[in-house]
């Protein structure tokens, strides 16, 4: 049974800054790639303006993902608690209908948040890519990381993609 890999995209205005979501999206794309080598099925939510939005259910990692990605944009404020509180509901949901399956989750983000209060980890092995760039960094994602208890990573750290 193919995996499923969960990915939360925050799309906030803030992503914009020093071509933070730019550089991300070469990541995203060297991930479904690599999704679509082992067969695995995405799962794919994006956190901008006022709330969190599916883009994708669990559909077999393709090709077609190449335009999606390539219009991804950013705006508006980071409601990247509500897509973490999504993507935890709807885990915990698909556990329960298929046990057997792995699970596997990506969250890319800047980490501005207002505040970090009451944030969880999504209920299986999650991966945190901080995308904040620039001269002056708050460096809340390694924070985020840590209450999500994800492994944590910086986009500078990954090979070029």
């Amino acid at each position: 049974m193919p995996p499923v890999w969960l990915v939360v995209v925050d799309t906030s205005a803030s992503t914009r800054r020093h071509g933070a979501l730019s550089r991300a999206k070469g990541f995203l794309q060297a991930l479904f790639d690599q999704a679509y080598r082992q067969r695995a099925r995405l799962a794919l939510i994006t956190a901008s303006g006022a709330g969190a939005q599916w883009q994708r259910h669990g559909l077999k990692a393709s090709r077609a993902l190449g335009p999606w990605l390539d219009q991804l944009g950013a705006g508006g404020g980071t409601p990247l608690p509500a897509a973490l509180a999504e993507a935890r509901r709807w885990l915990a949901l698909q556990q329960r209908a298929e046990p057997g399956r792995g699970y596997r989750c990506v969250v890319v983000t800047d980490g501005r948040l207002k505040a970090l209060q009451g944030i969880q980890g999504v209920g299986c092995d999650t991966l945190l890519v901080d995308i904040e760039l620039g001269g002056i960094r708050l460096g809340k994602a390694r924070e985020l990381a840590r209450l999500m208890e994800a492994h944590y990573i910086h986009l500078d750290a990954l090979p070029p993609g």
